[in-house]
């Protein structure tokens, strides 16, 4: 399954480090794909989506499902 999250916040590639890092260290994730430029994530798994809007959260960024 893959899902699309759009995340608001990312500056620079440290943040998209910490994005990747953040989706990766949620439990049913397989890969994970951050775009900077775009604003936005495509995780594939099956982990929760809001284990992984969670996640982005912590880290200090905000995110939700893109439409």
């Amino acid at each position: 399954m893959s899902i699309e999250l759009k995340i608001e916040g990312m500056s620079c590639g440290h943040c998209k480090m910490s994005v990747e890092k953040a989706l990766k260290s949620v439990p049913g994730v397989e890969k994970v794909e951050v775009f900077l430029q775009e604003g936005r994530a495509v995780v594939e798994g099956n982990a929760p989506v809001e284990r992984l809007i969670n996640a982005v959260q912590e880290e200090g960024y905000a995110a939700s499902v893109r439409a």
